[in-house]
């Protein structure tokens, strides 16, 4: 089994670094990289990155090239990071793929911070994206589920799988 790594953006892979100016911002590296590549894994992987964006600014464009790199790899496994902003606009985007398993994962603080929730948010996307069938999901908050299940308390920012 192979799974198919994207990164497009978001708060997961923020990185901050110092200028003259005081804090930047910016979107670095990859977070999957440094986390798959110190865990003894069971599977084979690709991580590419297909945007480094604030999930804010993520157009329509930037929806076509998340959806063809989808649907370019012939692998039907695919986690994508995102940013939690629009996670569900982009999820329901990829809803017309019918042939692959689709896991949105992304974290509220970066990889890079200490209590971040990053790895444990992308931990349930990789147990997740090898029990579930063909879908699109969203990965969130200790919680995983088809996209059109999740809402967002808007007074924390957290997602939720109504019922």
């Amino acid at each position: 089994m192979k799974i198919i790594f994207l990164q497009t953006g978001g708060t997961i892979d923020k990185d901050y670094p110092k200028s003259k100016n005081g804090w930047g911002f910016e979107i670095g590296d990859s977070a999957l990289k440094n986390l798959l590549n110190k865990l003894p894994l069971s599977f084979d992987y690709q991580v590419d990155s297909i945007l480094k964006k604030d999930s804010t600014e993520i157009n329509d464009k930037d929806l076509v090239k998340i959806y063809k790199s989808c649907e370019s790899y012939k692998e039907d496994k695919i986690i994508i990071t995102h940013g939690t902003d629009t996670i569900l606009n982009t999820a329901s985007y990829l809803s017309k793929i019918k042939d692959k398993t689709i896991v949105l994962t992304g974290s509220f603080l970066p990889y890079n911070f200490k209590n971040t929730d990053a790895d444990f948010n992308i931990g349930l996307a990789v147990a997740g994206i090898q029990t579930l069938s063909h879908g699109i999901y969203v990965s969130l908050n200790g919680q995983i589920g088809k996209f059109n299940e999740f809402q967002r308390n808007e007074q924390n920012g957290r997602y939720f799988i109504h019922s």
